[in-house]
């Protein structure tokens, strides 16, 4: 049993000091804060704010200046480089504004990827990656590379790569950057039904309307966290999207001739 008190991420101030010639640049000003398993955070910022210090550091892919980061029990902020990337294979899932998807790759062999790494033998890696595939609502284009298929689809292989190692948390930088509002929801529909299934799940967005289908939202300004907003009823992205089909039919009915 997991005790109350097991935080999946535990920050404690956290400082990131870059120097730029003899300019020191505070990119991150001594930010604390606790995320608990099945959390869905969103971090908000405007440029300039930290966000992406912020992001680097919780996907281990940089090392804070000073300050403690904890995630899933263990302090990461004190580890070496191939340290870090061990953790980042095994605990963070991620998804990008850009997909960073293998363009010769098809669908499921970009899904494969991190289980290669992480030594998982092909039987069990091909079910796997099927499996998730499925699970986003790719199961017929399996097959398919990147150029074969839309910005949403290739997000949505994205999510199910993120998914394969079990990972203690998503980290989702800006996911819907690049896609129209529809797919953007239909997006933000796979998080919350992956957080209902107990997933913790970090989303940065500069997009209010985006970071409002999380629990709650974390704003950075200037470095620090200034303030931790609860949303006490989240945007429904199902809903939303229904919303938006309706409107759609209802306009194309308009437009037909009588």
């Amino acid at each position: 049993m997991v005790s109350h008190n097991h935080h999946i991420i535990s920050v404690r101030e956290l400082q990131k000091i870059y120097r730029i010639d003899r300019i020191e640049v505070r990119a991150l000003n001594g930010v604390s804060f606790d995320i608990v398993p099945g959390e869905f955070v969103a971090i908000m910022g405007p440029s300039g704010s930290g966000k992406t210090t912020l992001t680097n550091l919780l996907g281990c892919l940089d090392t804070p200046t000073s300050g403690q980061y904890f995630l899933d029990g263990e302090e990461v902020s004190k580890l070496k480089e191939n340290q870090l990337a061990d953790i980042r294979n095994r605990k963070i899932g991620f998804v990008f504004q850009n997909f960073h998807l293998l363009p010769r790759l098809s669908a499921l062999q970009n899904v494969e990827l991190p289980m290669i790494y992480a030594g998982i033998p092909r039987h069990k890696r091909h079910h796997r990656a099927v499996e998730l595939l499925k699970m986003v609502g790719l199961g017929s284009r399996i097959h398919h590379r990147p150029n074969q298929l839309s910005g949403g689809q290739n997000q949505r292989v994205a999510i199910a790569r993120a998914l394969v190692n079990d990972p203690a948390i998503i980290l989702a930088d800006e996911p819907t950057g690049n896609l129209d509002s529809l797919t953007g929801e239909e997006i933000m529909g796979i998080f919350q039904q992956l957080n209902r299934m107990g997933k913790t799940i970090l989303l940065i967005t500069h997009e209010r309307d985006i970071a409002l289908h999380a629990k709650c939202i974390f704003h950075l300004r200037d470095g620090k966290l200034v303030r931790i907003e609860e949303v006490p009823n989240p945007l429904n992205a199902e809903t939303i999207i229904a919303e938006i089909q309706a409107q759609k039919k209802k306009e194309k009915e308009d437009h037909e001739p009588q």
